[in-house]
């Protein structure tokens, strides 16, 4: 793993202006729930949601870059109020890039967080690669920054407050969260 000094890695949150975010293991806890009908089911942590919507009302993007696709996932990002949720994406770097041309933010104001061999490339290429505390152990390596808690479990709220604590905005008014 790549460790910053405590001052770095603060400052590389202080310039974030996009969170992009994986699914499967960072927003969710990884595992996969069917009922008898075959309907898949997805946990969602509520303490990351509010983390989100907390950085869009701050004026801070966010995306989900996702290589699966989930009607459940998508209802997730609409009732957030994330405007850019991608899925089948095979090649999450390519798509990064697209996202920033078209939002004019440079891959060094990106953070983005991930927990699997499919992550390692974007997180390599953004200014704040993230992985979750149980991650794979390539993404952990490639992370220049490890969260406290695993995936589905505050992670994503972790790093929301990061961001927003470092660039001044960790506001504790209430933002409703559907």
């Amino acid at each position: 793993m790549i460790w910053l000094q405590r001052w770095r890695w603060r400052s590389r949150f202080a310039a974030v202006r996009l969170l992009v975010t994986d699914v499967d293991g960072v927003l969710t806890d990884g595992g996969l729930y069917y009922t008898e009908e075959g309907q898949e089911l997805k946990r969602f942590n509520v303490h990351d949601g509010m983390g989100l919507r907390q950085l869009l009302d701050n004026g801070i993007e966010v995306a989900i870059l996702s290589a699966s696709p989930s009607p459940t996932v998508q209802r997730r990002a609409e009732k957030l109020g994330i405007r850019h949720a991608y899925f089948h994406v095979q090649d999450k770097l390519s798509k990064l890039q697209q996202l920033c041309q078209e939002l004019e933010i440079d891959l060094q104001q990106v953070a983005y967080v991930g927990d699997d061999l499919n992550d390692c490339k974007v997180l390599s290429q953004v200014g704040l690669g993230c992985s979750v505390r149980n991650a794979h152990r390539s993404a952990r390596q490639v992370a220049r920054y490890v969260t406290f808690r695993s995936g589905g479990r505050g992670a994503v709220r972790e790093i929301c407050d990061q961001i927003l604590r470092s660039q001044g905005r960790l506001s504790l008014r209430h933002t409703p969260v559907a």
